[in-house]
């Protein structure tokens, strides 16, 4: 167990276009996968690893993860010294709203990085979907003696600019590039280890020059003074940067191998607990090639899509290449094609929606159409 290993978990306001799928939610609270929420992948993960001791730093619209994690219990995060912390979303210094990066951030939250009994700490966002075993992370960087592990990839499903890059050079030099106009080296997944003691002079640094940004004002101006060495993960690993990367990452989960890659028997991903009936298949009805979450009764026809808990689809209904969030109803003879139902969306009898692969069609929670 990672007992010297503190986690802090940044949940990330909604710093893509999402569309109506943030307009209520944080990232790491967007449902994913039928019955999960962005944020069960990185508690697993150091659920996984053991590490016993985690703070959530919250932003804005984050009353719907509060709702989803509660005490952590369902990450065996509940404990009477340590576990699970939620960490308020706003600036205790002048001024109000969202940090403008993960110094701030930090510096935001007062004494709490000093009081920090680990070690080392692991900074992690809460929207990326991945399996990680943090534990050999932190092995490889007790081993390698690095200031700061950087978990980065070649192979990321996101938004190519929207990161930092680790750049290998000929001297044996490493570069760090923030925003790259393409795609270069090896693209971190915004999950790093180092010390408490660098994480916290780091911090009151920043705070003291107006400083905000981990990459920008900690690691570019000293790469040449710190000893960085990446961690390389070349799993499936996703974020969701937009309505159409929401449809594609979720759609490769219909893929066996990227299934089998995120939900691995050894590091299991846990979610809210909730006890739901099976799933019923009325005769006559069809599913090909989608994910169905329990609760749900299929009277239609459901292809190429994932269908979240307690969805019910009508006789004579079709729902191909779409996704459908909890409690969503589709009425009797309905067509839907490449659309994005957040919870408890009412499709109308005889109704016709049609979105595109490069443009899918969201409907706001609780709409009826």
């Amino acid at each position: 167990m990672l007992k010297n290993l503190h986690a802090i978990i940044f949940t990330n306001q909604a710093e893509y276009d999402l569309g109506p799928l943030t307009e209520i939610r944080s990232m790491s609270s967007v449902p994913y996968g039928g019955r999960y929420r962005m944020i069960d992948f990185m508690l697993s993960n150091c659920t996984n690893a053991g590490i016993i001791d985690v703070g959530l730093v919250l932003e804005e619209n984050y009353q719907s993860l509060l709702d989803h994690v509660e005490s952590g219990k369902d990450w065996d995060l509940t404990r009477k010294r340590g576990g699970l912390r939620l960490l308020p979303p706003f600036s205790q210094k002048a001024g109000s709203g969202n940090p403008r990066g993960r110094m701030e951030a930090l510096a935001n939250l007062g004494s709490y990085v000093d009081d920090i009994r680990q070690e080392y700490v692991l900074l992690a966002d809460g929207d990326l979907a991945a399996n990680i075993d943090l534990a050999a992370v932190f092995e490889a960087h007790i081993a390698s003696g690095a200031d700061v592990t950087p978990v980065c990839t070649h192979n990321y499903s996101g938004k190519p600019s929207c990161t930092t890059y680790y750049v290998p050079l000929e001297d044996g030099t490493l570069d760090v590039l923030r925003r790259p106009d393409e795609a270069v080296g090896l693209e971190c997944l915004n999950i790093y280890i180092m010390s408490k003691e660098f994480l916290s002079r780091s911090v009151k640094d920043c705070a003291a020059h107006n400083q905000y940004s981990l990459s920008r004002h900690v690691l570019i101006p000293n790469k040449d003074k710190l000893k960085i060495v990446p961690y390389v993960f070349d799993n499936y690993a996703a974020r969701l940067t937009s309505i159409p990367a929401y449809l594609e990452r979720s759609m490769d989960l219909l893929k066996p191998e990227v299934m089998a890659d995120l939900f691995t028997p050894e590091r299991p991903i846990y979610s809210k607990d909730r006890t739901d009936a099976s799933t019923y298949y009325a005769p006559g009805s069809a599913v090909k090639n989608a994910v169905i979450a329990d609760g749900c009764i299929i009277e239609g026809t459901v292809e190429n899509s994932i269908i979240f808990r307690n969805v019910k689809v009508g006789k004579g209904a079709v729902v191909k290449n779409s996704i459908l969030m909890k409690d969503c109803t589709v009425g009797e003879n309905a067509d839907l094609n490449y659309v994005i139902g957040d919870k408890g969306v009412t499709f109308s009898a005889n109704s016709r929606l049609a979105g595109h692969q490069n443009y899918p069609l969201p409907i706001a929670k609780n709409q009826k159409v």
